[in-house]
């Protein structure tokens, strides 16, 4: 049976089923859209590979993908806030794909 979490008054309770509940590591995304629809690939990036291997995709619509970066920026904010902050190497590559080279 899936795990459930406790729900906070006025969230949702997510349910989660054995099969997705280990999750999937990426260490590269990449974010392509069109005017209806936002396409979120989630990939891995191996040693020694010049191509990254897409391990998840997600279709979401444009207020979802909205509040998903509200949600990741207030996550992020809290981590900083407990752990420091997150350095970005401005020299790393950046997942390029012809969708994305405008």
């Amino acid at each position: 049976m899936g795990k459930k979490e406790e729900p906070v008054a006025g969230e949702l309770m997510l349910e989660i089923s054995q099969l997705i509940e280990g999750g999937v590591y990426s260490n590269a995304a990449n974010i392509i859209h069109s005017k209806s629809e936002f396409i979120f690939d989630f990939a891995i990036i191996l040693p020694g590979k010049n191509a990254a291997r897409v391990q998840s995709r997600i279709i979401t619509n444009p207020l979802h993908a909205k509040q998903l970066l509200i949600a990741l920026q207030n996550n992020i904010s809290k981590y900083e806030q407990s752990f420091g902050e997150i350095k970005v190497d401005a020299a790393q590559p950046i997942l390029k794909t012809p969708e994305t080279m405008h």
